[in-house]
């Protein structure tokens, strides 16, 4: 896979915003710089929220927070909860659909009808309805930390989808069961568990790989979802002062929280809810090209070699040439025939 360049390029761009969240925490903290207003000649010239200049390339939110600093230090919440509901959620399907396509055959089909019929429920809004307790902050304030939040979001989103991932596995190794190599493997004295060790297994491993960045891709985008509903990576804090009571924040400054909570300054200042869906969109791009870079490195393009062709040497001839030689070709003949 290292030899690839897509795996690569997009293991680097997540590797770079992994590393650089954790950095930006241990050199300048939790919180990121603040500037209330730009001076020029002695006078205010732009309050927050600020534009995006070269002090603050990407410009500064309504309360003046750098908005580089915030998706830097949301940077690892998003992207290991992202990775961990994928992982999670593969971890808990796939020994589940080569049980349900080995041993539970029979009942495979009702089974998958009653899984697809999930197809049909919205993901977001049933992941709302379930997480609300838990990410929306109580009037007295949460109970637990914002690591047992993301770990109980995490657990639950991965649940949430588990039967549909399970069903495609199940089907595909069915599939796979009816193939003549199984099929002699059976014949040989080969049991259920080593059929699925020793044979589905290596046969669906790319398939299983995609599958896993198809889940992390779709997980990033349900954060935004929830973002838009006001549901955060880690809880959403909210104000309950009636009289000057902030909208609801992120805890974590989370991709999709910064999304979700500056989503209505997209007319007035746009830079907020874009640069959050611009790093989102990277992310799940560099995603994408680990997994063309494993499948590349798994099924390598053959190049076949062409052999050069030898061209033989044409000979122009002219009338007089042509003449002469087929005149000593008959006298050849001719002398043969008297011998």
């Amino acid at each position: 896979m290292w030899k690839q360049p897509y795996f690569v390029i997009g293991f680097s761009i997540i590797a770079f915003f992994l590393a650089g969240s954790f950095v930006y925490e241990w050199i300048w903290g939790n919180v990121p710089r603040q500037i209330y207003y730009i001076m020029e000649g002695g006078r205010a010239v732009e309050g927050a929220p600020i534009s995006p200049n070269w002090q603050f390339p990407l410009g500064s939110d309504e309360f003046g927070y750098d908005l580089v600093g915030k998706l830097m230090l949301g940077a690892k919440y998003t992207i290991l909860a992202a990775l961990a509901v994928g992982a999670l959620r593969m971890l808990i399907a796939v020994p589940l659909g080569y049980i349900l396509g080995t041993y539970l055959d029979k009942h495979r089909k009702w089974i998958s009808s009653l899984a697809d019929s999930m197809h049909y429920i919205p993901l977001t809004l049933f992941a709302a309805f379930v997480l609300t307790p838990v990410l929306w902050m109580p009037q007295e304030g949460f109970t637990n930390t914002i690591w047992e939040r993301i770990g109980i979001q995490v657990v639950i989103m991965a649940l949430l989808t588990v039967p549909i991932v399970a069903i495609l596995i199940a089907n595909e190794a069915a599939l796979l069961r009816d193939k003549e190599f199984i099929l002699a493997a059976k014949t040989l004295g080969a049991g259920r568990l080593r059929i699925i060790r020793k044979h589905l297994y290596p046969q669906m491993r790319e398939k299983i790989a995609v599958l896993y960045g198809q889940q992390v891709m779709e997980t990033f985008i349900v954060f935004a979802h929830l973002g838009l509903l006001k549901l955060f990576l880690g809880g959403t804090k909210v104000s309950y002062d009636p009289l000057f009571g902030d909208p609801p924040m992120s805890i974590s400054y989370e991709w999709a929280g910064l999304f979700g909570s500056t989503f209505r300054y997209l007319q007035s200042a746009p830079w907020l809810p874009l640069a959050p869906v611009l790093f989102i969109g990277l992310t799940i791009f560099a995603v994408s090209m680990m997994m063309e870079g494993y499948l590349r490195s798994k099924n390598p393009k053959v190049k076949k070699l062409r052999k050069a062709k030898v061209e033989e040497p044409v000979v122009e001839w002219n009338r007089e040439q042509l003449r002469n030689n087929m005149v000593r070709i008959k006298e050849q003949e001719m002398i043969k025939a008297e011998k």
